[in-house]
């Protein structure tokens, strides 16, 4: 492990973070508000620390060679860390929180895209600062490290082992024969979809602060608003409309919508998770529709509205409430709680298990079945019509035992600190998942400020370890990884 390239590279990241403060410190400037001097000495701060490791640990006279697997790991995961530090200094020097653990848990948040806040009042907190909260979901969406590798390739170390350790999900989506490439193009399909929604979003009434804010929310999948209502606030049909529709977007492989900005509109249709991805969204929302018809809503249309935008926020991840969906009949209520599980597809800025993950864990189950029955039969998991090599189902099945272990152990170890046992487990779900809201004192009304300091620090690992697909982070935990 080379720790000085490891440094060196987070330090640029510290200092890229520091300049991406400008722009909410522009909006800090027009709004002549109380953001300005908390994020100009977050900027300050950030540009110094950055500046400071690039320098300390700049590899003079020595040739840069390609990272190894590990470095790409601790860069990761460390960057992620250094992220949520410096993410954090705007509401730690405006005051925004009344102690650091929420300074921490609220940047945290925002670059996991989680969305999970701890903000009672959050129309009073300084548009900057907001704008600055909203940023951060935007920049974790696709990654800090895709970022990097994409405009800094002035490090001259290779991207490849920083991507597949960043990228969510099972098989990383190799677009151009370099990496620095398919990471510029992921980013400029990402920034295409932000500016068309933040477009459309200024259509319905939104002025270029709410609508730049709620599509980083969106496209990120992260669900930070600028009202304490959260997208509700607006009461407006064509609103939801749009934000449903890019929270689906966000939730699709970004590679699948390369191919289809490529001029090939059928590859969405033809990929079996995204086709499984979007009729699961139609069942599930067709099925809620039913059950709140009558019951919580009075028309169809407005069945349809409430019923689309729940699924496709607590399935896609983003976590954008529209309806407190805890007055719905218990039955919706379990499907949104299956939906949690599940997340959006691999390769795109949402959370959760991943439905590749899912759909191969039932097709290996299925192919166990055949060769009880037929005990010398060679059969194979299948995805797309190609055979699954051996080392991603093993990845497979260990990221879910992982998963699902750290589920159950952190819910018990949240409720250890006097937290009920349904927000307990909501809680660890909706961050493990990065979904935000969940149910119980978590749900879509409420937010995370009442739970202990100390099950928020459980619940930040969580959020950390359910962004960089657990292994990422867990793996620098194991003696054996710092051995040759």
């Amino acid at each position: 492990m080379r720790w000085k390239y490891v440094f060196h590279v987070i330090g640029v990241l510290i200092a890229a973070i520091g300049l991406c403060m400008l722009p909410a410190l522009g909006f800090s400037v027009y709004y002549n508000d109380a953001g300005l001097t908390p994020l100009l000495m977050s900027t300050v701060t950030s540009l110094f620390a950055g500046g400071l490791l690039f320098l300390v640990f700049f590899p003079r006279g020595e040739k840069v060679a390609q990272l190894n697997h590990r470095e790409g790991m601790a860069i990761t995961t460390l960057g992620w860390t250094a992220a949520t530090v410096v993410g954090a200094l705007p509401f730690f020097f405006g005051d925004i929180f009344p102690n650091v653990t929420d300074c921490l848990f609220e940047s945290i948040s925002g670059f996991s895209t989680t969305g999970a806040s701890v903000l009672t009042d959050i129309e009073a907190v300084p548009r900057g600062i907001l704008f600055w909260r909203s940023l951060t979901h935007f920049l974790g969406g696709m990654g800090i490290i895709v970022l990097s590798i994409a405009i800094l390739p002035f490090l001259g170390v290779g991207g490849m082992q920083l991507y597949k350790a960043e990228v969510p999900g099972p098989i990383p989506d190799k677009l151009k024969p370099r990496i620095k490439d398919t990471a510029m193009v992921l980013w400029k399909v990402y920034i295409l979809f932000s500016i068309i929604e933040t477009i459309l979003l200024m259509f319905g009434g939104m002025d270029v602060f709410d609508a730049l804010c709620h599509t980083f929310g969106t496209m990120a999948t992260g669900g930070f608003s600028t009202k304490n209502a959260s997208v509700a606030a607006f009461d407006s049909s064509y609103i939801d409309w749009v934000i449903t529709f890019f929270m689906l977007v966000a939730g699709i492989n970004f590679a699948l919508h390369y191919q289809m900005i490529k001029g090939r509109p059928m590859a969405l249709w033809k990929d079996p998770e995204c086709r499984s991805f979007l009729l699961l969204f139609g069942i599930v929302t067709l099925i809620i529709i039913v059950a709140v018809y009558g019951v919580n809503y009075d028309s169809v249309n407005s069945s349809a509205r409430f019923g689309a935008f729940q699924v496709a926020s607590i399935l896609t991840t983003t976590g954008y409430a529209t309806a407190d969906y805890e007055l719905w009949p218990p039955i919706t209520q379990c499907l949104l709680l299956f939906c949690m599980f599940l997340g959006g597809c691999a390769g795109s800025t949402g959370g959760g298990m991943k439905i590749m993950r899912i759909m191969l864990l039932l097709k290996h189950c299925s192919q166990e079945l055949v060769r009880v029955i037929h005990p010398r039969a060679v059969v194979r998991v299948k995805f797309g019509g190609k055979v699954v090599p051996a080392e991603v189902m093993h990845g497979v099945w260990g990221f879910t035992v992982l998963w699902l272990g750290l589920l159950f152990v952190t819910s018990f170890l949240v409720a250890g600190t006097g937290v009920d046992v349904v927000t307990s487990f909501a809680s660890v779900l909706a961050c493990i998942g990065n979904i935000g809201p969940g149910i119980g004192n978590v749900g879509p009304t409420e937010n995370y400020a009442g739970i202990p300091g100390l099950a928020k620090w459980g619940l930040m690992l969580c959020m950390l370890l359910g962004r960089l697909e657990i292994y990422t982070v867990i793996i620098l935990f194991v003696p054996g990884f710092y051995k040759k």
